[in-house]
């Protein structure tokens, strides 16, 4: 598993389905530059491989991709590996490709599988610096997978790309989402009954948060409520002048980055997705296996996951008063709130790991032949 080690959706997901291919008997190895945050220190058939960064006058930024490609080869004749799966394009794919020709040299031969997760594609990829190398890599790479329809077309829309993608969409372990004492834990956030409305995100630009602060100011004047923010990055700033203006940062808990996020989801009562763009959505996906309803935006693989009506409810990219109307509509009668609870439960459950799994494990037993 060659992946990214933070808190993003591409390394939750690869670090999930390497924990749970392990525990089938397969022997997995993460190759990055730090240990994944999503990693334990015990786990059965397991190996970790550090990526070694190197500090050198020459270069002004290290080159991790030559690193990684060195590190994948020497990983791969060591251990006698079958596959290299690289999850993100960028740089990933494009080490692994070369790592194989290298393995190729001494007469070793390795699989590429390259799972698309999102940004890889529709952000950095329609860098015409990036494209060149993002399709050969692609059309190098012996499968290729993408976490949603919607991730595919943008990457056929985007790149001439010959290879077959294959859909294989995200998934959750959702035993993992259950949590005890939820009433006492809730009066710690809402002491008063108030609702909880809940996002998590890196607070990059295109997550619009800013959104989500301007839904949940027009929420809290029709029902009493407060807003739970996970997460940390770049428009932190904008955040905290925003809830001043507004007036809302005393009803605001923000708690960072949490490691184990899925401890607290349950806690919500709706959950705010109002990204510019997704490919997939796992955090209304998380959200959802903790019965919990998603308020977000129609992008991207977002309708995929969250089903308007059912699981949810969707709006325009920006529409925040369509979102806030639809949010109320939702926690303002108990009975309407448990019926899209149980619907959010219900439509997670089709993207358990146990569903999704054996998709990979099919896919990988094709590429090794």
């Amino acid at each position: 598993m060659v992946c990214y080690p933070t808190f993003g959706g591409s390394g939750v997901v690869a670090t999930e389905l390497g924990k749970h291919l392990a525990a089938k008997g397969h022997e997995v190895h993460f190759i990055s530059y730090s240990r994944p945050v999503r990693l334990g220190i015990d786990s059965k058939n397991i190996f970790f491989h550090e990526v070694s960064v190197i500090d050198y006058p020459l270069f002004d930024y290290s080159p991790y991709e030559i690193l990684l490609s060195s590190k994948l080869t020497d990983i791969a004749k060591h251990y006698k590996l079958d596959l290299l799966h690289a999850h993100y394009a960028i740089p990933h794919a494009s080490a692994a490709y070369m790592a194989k020709q290298v393995l190729a040299s001494h007469g070793i031969k390795i699989g590429v599988i390259t799972t698309l997760h999102g940004t890889d594609i529709t952000l950095l990829g329609k860098d015409p610096a990036f494209e060149p190398v993002i399709t050969f890599s692609i059309n190098q790479s012996d499968a290729v997978t993408a976490v949603s329809q919607s991730l595919k077309n943008d990457t056929l829309k985007y790149f001439p790309v010959k290879k077959d993608i294959k859909v294989i969409p995200n998934f959750v372990c959702i035993e993992d989402y259950q949590i005890e004492n939820k009433a006492e834990r809730k009066k710690l956030y809402a002491p008063y009954g108030e609702k909880i409305l809940m996002h998590v995100s890196n607070y990059r630009k295109v997550k619009r948060v800013e959104d989500v602060l301007r839904v949940f100011d027009k929420v809290r004047k029709q029902i009493p409520a407060k807003l739970i923010l996970v997460g940390d990055g770049p428009e932190k700033i904008n955040i905290e002048k925003l809830c001043k203006e507004l007036d809302t940062c005393g009803d605001i808990h923000s708690l960072g980055k949490v490691k184990d996020v899925e401890k607290i989801l349950g806690l919500a009562d709706l959950f705010l997705l109002t990204s510019e763009t997704e490919s997939f959505g796992l955090a209304a996906l998380e959200a959802m296996s903790a019965h919990v309803p998603v308020i977000s935006t129609n992008t991207g693989g977002i309708p995929e996951v969250n089903v308007h009506g059912f699981s949810g409810m969707l709006s325009n990219v920006g529409d925040v008063d369509d979102m806030a109307k639809n949010a109320i509509s939702i926690l303002k009668d108990e009975n309407i709130h448990q019926k899209f609870c149980d619907n959010a439960f219900e439509q997670a459950k089709k993207f358990k790991i146990e569903n999704i799994l054996p998709m990979y494990e099919k896919l990988y037993q094709e590429v090794i032949g």
